[in-house]
């Protein structure tokens, strides 16, 4: 098993060309246009890693077979990035609203479980007070209101 991600940047410059097929020369005019954006040693040597090399193959591919300029291969790669983006930001706003809807739930339960609780207490005379909401972190606490002190 590889020790490395596909993120890590590992490969010179010579080894990522070969391994994508294309010049070297191809692979710096692709870093300055922003198409692909290689690590940098400290000595400001490129490093290339799995994830750059598959993409220098789109964006060769993308050239070559589909007659896309590098104008618009660099609009293709960045609306991908962006509907990378927000699909994840979408991912985390569903379990936001799926929590919001447990804890609504949960609140509901608790609420008609009280209500149930007060009406008992009012038929047997009991003195009572309104319930009235309140906000503990993320979790509604139902707490008894003393009719005497409003």
């Amino acid at each position: 098993m590889d020790p490395f991600g596909d993120d890590t940047p590992v490969y010179v410059i010579s080894v990522a060309a070969q391994l994508s097929g294309l010049h070297p020369q191809t692979l710096r005019t692709y870093d300055r246009l922003g198409l692909v954006s290689p690590g940098r040693t400290a000595g400001r040597g490129r490093r290339y890693s799995m994830r750059d090399i598959v993409q220098l193959r789109e964006i060769q591919r993308l050239s070559q077979e589909e007659g896309i300029n590098l104008s618009g291969i660099k609009h293709i790669l960045e609306l991908q990035r962006d509907n990378v983006m927000l699909r994840e930001e979408l991912a985390k706003a569903h379990a936001a609203l799926e929590d919001l809807a447990n804890e609504l739930e949960s609140t509901r339960a608790v609420a008609a479980r009280l209500a149930q609780q007060r009406r008992r207490g009012d038929a047997g005379g009991a003195p009572g007070g309104d319930l009235v909401p309140i906000r503990h972190t993320s979790v509604v606490v139902w707490q008894e209101r003393d009719r005497k002190r409003d």
